[in-house]
């Protein structure tokens, strides 16, 4: 581990987000380009061992991981959530605490190092910005339909790590029950009532078929800065413009 703890001397840390006391014997850690940092991580399956990649960190609270979990994996700015999918980790939607980094040759959860500060606090903003005068947040569900079975299938939007699960989904041609993120269906599960569908969580209308409070066309939480789909690229540009 002396090579992982050659990468963080005082000189370099101080002038990166972090102190130096905050990611002291943190394997992988340098610097980034664009000022980000960069940490080895990783996420452990007990069926196919540990899957190793590596996690950028950046200002706007933005986390982005390449995986390395085999020779010539091509998987490239994954959110944590979708590493953790892809590492085939069998107890899944916790990868705060599934995903790993090893400090002075331990393996640390992200949720007990510092390297998660920027992600909470801009959550934290997120979640602010986008609640009603009821204090619940105005995203409803939505539905996508299976491409193998065409049931519709729901996604909650309360979160932001939900919001990307619903996005990743809704631009892919191909999506399938077996992809959804956080719910374990298969295309032989029931499709829930018509009678049931109509309600998505609206805070104005329990059954509101669209509203200023329940429709957001942008937002910090359901748009993403490592997307490439036009809608993600207009939002980025138009808030870095404003």
């Amino acid at each position: 581990m002396s090579s992982c703890a050659e990468e963080t001397t005082g000189s370099v840390v101080e002038t990166t987000m972090f102190t130096e006391e905050e990611v002291r014997e943190m394997c992988g850690f340098k610097l980034g380009d664009d000022g980000h940092v960069e940490v080895t991580c990783g996420c452990t399956s007990y069926c196919y061992g540990d899957a190793v990649g590596t996690l950028r960190v950046f200002a706007s609270g933005d986390l982005e991981i390449s995986c390395d979990c085999t020779p010539g994996c091509q998987e490239d700015k994954l959110s944590p959530a979708a590493f953790e999918k892809h590492s085939g980790r069998e107890t899944a939607r916790k990868w705060k605490n599934n995903i790993w980094v090893i400090v002075d040759g331990e393996k640390v959860p992200l949720s007990k190092t510092a390297l998660l500060k920027y992600y909470n606090r801009a959550l934290t903003l997120t979640k602010t910005a986008s609640k009603s005068q009821t204090g619940r947040v105005c995203h409803r569900d939505e539905f996508i339909r299976c491409t193998l079975c065409n049931k519709h299938r729901r996604f909650r939007l309360r979160t932001k790590d939900e919001c990307r699960a619903y996005h990743d989904a809704f631009i892919s041609d191909d999506w399938k029950c077996s992809d959804m993120a956080y719910d374990k269906i298969t295309c032989d599960d029931d499709e829930e009532r018509g009678s049931r569908r109509v309600y998505r969580g609206c805070v104005r209308s329990t059954t509101c078929k669209g509203c200023t409070s329940c429709v957001c066309f942008g937002c910090g939480t359901c748009r993403f800065s490592d997307c490439c789909c036009q809608a993600c690229i207009d939002f980025t540009n138009n808030s870095k413009a404003a």
